[in-house]
């Protein structure tokens, strides 16, 4: 079938296709830097601990600054439309000297600002509180220990300036994520003390930084539990959003963070009721938060679904996931174009029609339609989309992949 009879096709229940895809350049991703190297960064050799872990060692791992951008240059080149690119405080790039974290500033952060520049993308930005030895016993800013928390306080501190100059910079609104790993692997004693330590440590962090609240947007990320803390989480679900709304900041999804038997998709549209935008990590986890690279599976589908159905406009979009088992580039650009073509697959949807259906109780035809409208010819639209965006619609692009593997990768 042709992009013209799928174009008639989708005519017949009134989806105009032309829009579809103009809609669908309109959405940028904000790509997450720390797939390219294992959530590593540049501080250290050490790589990701207390509270991140990674599995796999897949050869060619970037290793220095220039390699990762190399690295994220020729992912980019492989996804249609202009995307952004999330970045991580440990991914600062020191000169002489590593500047520890509580120090970090402008400085660090100037050449990725530099390489943004140059491409014509925004950047997101994260204060790292792991992969350091400050996390003392699993804690950062919900520590018992006043120096800790300082440590880390000052850390928040020096990243919301980072963010605030990234989107003075840029142009562009720089969304920050606060996400600490802070708990217990065993039942504790005391549930409610580190919560209050951890809500005073972020009170003081955006009270004294100094950031321009209309281009800076904090968020802050919930977590059921993970390795070494399986029996309790300081920032719960309901923590993260008791904090956020009552701090008027955004709470932010993480589809990782959740039990597997929770449909995170169904929380979007409370989220955007109370906050009015949604923060949104999108990650695929297999019995627990290991962060594989999403594919087009169900829970994908629904969680684009929700996004297109309550305007993308009102959402922060960014991957997150850290697969270190497979080539890192294929990686980034499988989930890319993945998380594209389920938000065309949402675009191409009469959801008012559906509605409608549901609204006047004819559920058997909602289900019939529902269905149906699945085996559509999505695929001659997302063709015709790659093909004006300069790429390939189909698996064509990994042959690319393999050829800078053995020409860039597996030579490092």
């Amino acid at each position: 079938m042709s992009y013209k009879e799928a174009q008639k096709k989708y005519g017949k229940i009134g989806i105009d296709t032309e829009k579809a895809i103009d809609s669908l350049g309109k959405i940028s991703i904000s790509m997450h830097c720390w797939q390219g190297d294992d959530v590593g960064g540049f501080e250290s050799v050490g790589g990701a601990s207390n509270g991140i872990q990674t599995t796999g060692n897949y050869p060619g791992k970037a290793t220095t600054p220039q390699q990762l951008m190399d690295d994220i240059d020729f992912a980019l080149s492989l996804i249609p439309g202009k995307h952004r690119l999330n970045l991580h405080a440990c991914y600062g790039i020191h000169k002489d000297k590593v500047v520890d974290r509580n120090k970090i500033g402008i400085e660090q952060f100037k050449p990725w600002v530099e390489w943004a520049k140059a491409r014509g993308i925004g950047l997101d930005f994260n204060p790292t509180f792991f992969s350091h030895a400050n996390v003392k016993d699993g804690l950062t800013l919900s520590s018992p220990d006043p120096k800790i928390r300082k440590f880390w306080i000052d850390h928040g501190i020096q990243c919301l300036k980072i963010a605030d100059y990234m989107a003075k910079e840029l142009g562009s609104p720089c969304a920050i994520n606060f996400w600490c790993p802070d708990g217990y692997k065993d039942e504790p004693s005391d549930r409610l003390g580190p919560r209050q330590r951890m809500a005073d440590s972020l009170d003081k962090i955006f009270k004294q930084a100094k950031y321009d609240k209309k281009r800076v947007l904090p968020t802050f990320e919930s977590k059921l539990f993970g390795i070494g803390v399986e029996s309790y989480t300081v920032n719960s679900h309901e923590f993260v959003m008791g904090y956020a709304q009552s701090r008027k900041i955004l709470a932010l999804l993480d589809m990782g963070h959740f039990h597997l038997s929770e449909n995170v998709a169904d929380k979007i549209s409370s989220f955007l009721m109370f906050f009015g935008k949604v923060a949104f990590h999108i990650s695929r986890p297999v019995r627990w938060d290991s962060d594989h690279v999403i594919r087009q599976n169900d829970d994908l589908r629904a969680a684009a679904q929700e996004i297109v159905k309550m305007g993308p406009e009102n959402f922060i979009i960014a991957l997150d996931y850290f697969d270190a088992s497979i080539c890192r580039v294929a990686a980034w650009v499988l989930g890319m174009r993945n998380m594209q073509k389920e938000l065309l697959k949402a675009m191409l949807t009469p959801h008012d029609k559906l509605r409608a259906l549901q609204d006047e109780g004819k559920f058997t035809a909602q289900l019939v339609l529902q269905e149906e409208y699945k085996n559509y010819p999505f695929d001659e639209v997302w063709t015709e989309f790659c093909k004006r965006n300069g790429q390939a619609g189909d698996e064509s692009w990994f042959a690319k992949v393999e050829k800078y593997e053995k020409d860039v990768l597996l030579a490092r």
